[in-house]
């Protein structure tokens, strides 16, 4: 089973490269992040074309979320994270499909840190940490994937002295992401490439993407039940050398096939 996430960078803007990648490398599931789009501007009838249902939480001009899949028994859990009842966007967005939680996310930024919006990020991984450990604990077998505007390790970003200072690399940032890690997540990417430097992101400017100069920062993160599943993982990084690209390129793992179905979690979720 392959299982993709790309932060598309505004759907219906890139909806000619997210086709044209979908028809090239056929996934199962993807998680996309910031539709930059209302929700009912999602371009539905251009994914079911190309052989998917969806799932999406959009959101107008910012973030939003989606879910999409081969399997039309896809069902929503949730969306958005508990904790913060003022908190309007669209990050958060859980399915469970294939006898699997997938859990879409888009991280905050951030930037500029310090500042409220440093502050939001932090308490929104708080939230997602609290969320996380009740999926740890229920031994349920789930998967974070997503944006999530972090880079874990100087490996995970080039030239690290250049952002020391970045909310996507602030220490609080890093602490909080190996926080969640020690919870028993498997960074999927990591695992299989643990001395690799491997990007996911190349800014637009200064030819970033030119000379290879990017950021790891759209993640999978497996719970203990799937981490031994995982078969390997990889990075489309060609996708950002297309013709009015993301600057993320699509990422994504392969799982092998589950021999014994677990049914009785999924009883718990409010499905």
């Amino acid at each position: 089973m392959k299982i993709a996430t790309y932060n598309v960078n505004g759907i219906n803007g890139r909806l000619p490269v997210l086709l044209r990648w979908l028809d090239e490398t056929q996934p199962d599931i993807v998680c996309l992040q910031e539709l930059k789009a209302p929700q009912e501007k999602f371009p539905l009838q251009a994914i079911e074309e190309a052989g998917y249902h969806a799932i999406w939480h959009g959101q107008k001009s910012w973030n939003g979320v989606a879910v999409l899949s081969r399997d039309p028994e896809m069902k929503e859990v949730q969306r958005g994270l508990a904790g913060d009842e003022e908190d309007l966007q669209s990050r958060y967005l859980e399915v469970f499909v294939h006898d699997l939680l997938i859990c879409c996310l888009y991280l905050p930024n951030g930037n500029p840190a310090p500042g409220p919006k440093f502050d939001y990020k932090l308490r929104w991984f708080e939230r997602l940490q609290r969320h996380a450990q009740m999926l740890i604990d229920k031994k349920i077998p789930a998967l974070l994937i997503g944006d999530f505007n972090v880079m874990p390790t100087e490996m995970d970003v080039y030239k690290p002295e250049r952002w020391v200072d970045d909310a996507l690399f602030r220490t609080e940032t890093r602490a909080a992401f190996h926080q969640l890690i020690s919870q028993g997540w498997t960074d999927a990417i990591r695992t299989l490439y643990p001395d690799k430097v491997i990007y996911t992101f190349w800014d637009y400017f200064r030819n970033a993407y030119g000379r290879d100069a990017g950021l790891r920062i759209d993640h999978f993160l497996l719970s203990p039940p799937v981490k031994d599943r995982l078969k390997t993982a990889a990075v489309d990084k060609h996708v950002r050398g297309w013709e009015k690209t993301s600057d993320h390129a699509p990422v994504w793992i392969e799982l092998k096939k589950q021999h014994h179905e677990n049914e009785c979690w999924y009883s718990t979720l409010p499905i």
